[in-house]
């Protein structure tokens, strides 16, 4: 099936789950996007990003995984064309926002098709694919003007320090401390990757409501 075809197929649909997301709060910004031809072979569907245009707070991953075709809504953004739109990740940090008070957060990812490794699974983007889709993420950025940033892994936070020309040096050491990112006046949140939460938290000195409690008291 050719690119243009499936990223044309009738849209997803919200059956009752507050926490996903609408088809109509996707934020399309280059429909047939070709950019990158090893992305464009590994995608079903750009997975774009979709929320409230007024948010104050943006949650932003590194890429959609391959996703569940078969699953009954939580599919994944390859599939459902959404970011964030996963059973077990999607789910999560959409759960874990909105308990935060930020039911209206928009969500996005770096790199918005599904970068595969050849066997099924994903791979990290490579630099170029970044770079091709961060006019994508500026974009979204200068539209949305969010408060707050939240990065969700090592990643994109790596992503969204690069705008202010700067590396990011052990990222454990970054979880729950804002900090300020010049290039867009927004405040940058790192937080656990949702797939990773579980491993990690403990390590960090939290327990799961200590957890939460951190990230309300952090956001607007």
């Amino acid at each position: 099936m050719a690119p243009s075809e499936r990223e044309n197929r009738p849209p997803h649909r919200n059956d009752g789950d507050s926490h996903f997301p609408e088809t109509e709060s996707t934020f399309v910004l280059d429909a047939d996007c070709t950019r990158c031809p090893e992305l464009v072979a590994c995608r079903t569907r750009i997975s774009w990003g979709n929320g409230s245009r007024d948010a104050s707070v943006m949650v932003v991953g590194e890429a959609p995984g391959a996703g569940d075709p078969d699953a009954e809504q939580w599919q994944g953004g390859n599939h459902t064309g959404m970011a964030y739109t996963t059973r077990h990740s999607g789910r999560r940090i959409r759960k874990l926002i909105a308990a935060a008070g930020h039911a209206d957060a928009y969500y996005t990812n770096a790199v918005k098709c599904f970068p595969c490794d050849g066997d099924g699974s994903n791979r990290e983007p490579t630099a170029t694919e970044r770079a091709n889709c961060r006019m994508h993420l500026e974009t979204e950025l200068d539209a949305i003007e969010p408060e707050v940033v939240v990065s969700t892994g090592k990643h994109a936070t790596a992503t969204m320090l690069a705008f202010d020309g700067r590396e990011l040096d052990g990222f454990l050491d970054t979880v729950l401390d804002p900090v300020e990112l010049d290039a867009f006046d927004v405040m940058l949140l790192p937080l656990l990757h949702p797939s990773y939460q579980d491993v990690w938290l403990s390590r960090l000195g939290y327990t799961e409501s200590e957890y939460r409690e951190a990230i309300r008291e952090r956001l607007p």
